[in-house]
């Protein structure tokens, strides 16, 4: 049997705006009306871990009110014909819930907390993490989620399959943001790029073979999806 053509997908806040979750960071650079540096931080935790620990509690009650988008559910038919990965940055869990079965998370998951003491030590979280709540070895959780200052843990999975793609599919993202901006670049050189965001911050010349949707992503995620399975 012929394997099939790979696809990767690279996604960001555009991708679940749709869906009623927050992008976070407001025009004027809060989160939530706090300093970005106090909640998404080494030191901002260490400073002040109950105010970090109650700002991600509420962003993980977040996901109980929201669904996947056509968006999400459209990237699934894909899996008919083409190889899928997602790669995201985002934390949330609407692309398994839309059933998508390869998921890389660049940035992690707000359902799940870890270990300070051992990184490894990771559990499933679907109610608050609180302050005296510690891992098998007695030390205190954090949230699952990279940090400003904090290594991707998964940046290097991801490099590795972006570099065998037969096609990228980047939504919802400016891809301003490093590492994770730096991902795309990382493709065969002829490999083609569809780039969908209602306000596309990439040069075409960047690019061998690049298509640019300017529209959310559930109409622009249909568009390509349309497109492929032609």
């Amino acid at each position: 049997m012929k394997n099939k053509p790979k696809i990767v997908i690279l996604t960001g806040a555009g991708m679940s705006a749709e869906s009623g979750i927050s992008t976070f960071r407001d025009s004027d650079g809060l989160w939530e009306n706090h300093d970005i540096m106090e909640v998404a931080s080494p030191e901002g935790f260490a400073k002040n871990p109950e105010l970090v620990l109650h700002f991600y509690n509420e962003r993980r009650k977040q996901l109980f009110d929201v669904e996947p988008n056509l968006g999400h559910k459209m990237l699934v038919e894909l899996e008919a014909k083409y190889d899928v990965v997602v790669i995201t940055q985002n934390v949330d869990d609407l692309h398994e819930r839309a059933g998508t079965k390869r998921i890389v998370h660049l940035h992690g998951e707000l359902r799940k907390a870890r270990s300070i003491g051992d990184e490894s030590l990771i559990y499933k979280r679907e109610g608050d993490i609180n302050i005296g709540d510690t891992c098998k070895k007695g030390h205190q959780l954090r949230p699952h989620i990279v940090w400003f200052g904090e290594a991707v843990p998964m940046l290097e999975i991801a490099l590795q399959l972006v570099a065998i793609a037969d096609y990228i599919i980047v939504i919802g993202t400016s891809m301003q943001v490093y590492p994770a901006a730096g991902l795309v670049y990382q493709a065969p050189k002829k490999a083609p790029v569809f780039f969908i965001d209602p306000d596309p911050q990439v040069n075409k010349q960047d690019f061998y073979d690049l298509t640019i949707i300017a529209e959310p992503a559930t109409i622009g995620v249909k568009k390509v999806v349309d497109f492929l399975m032609k």
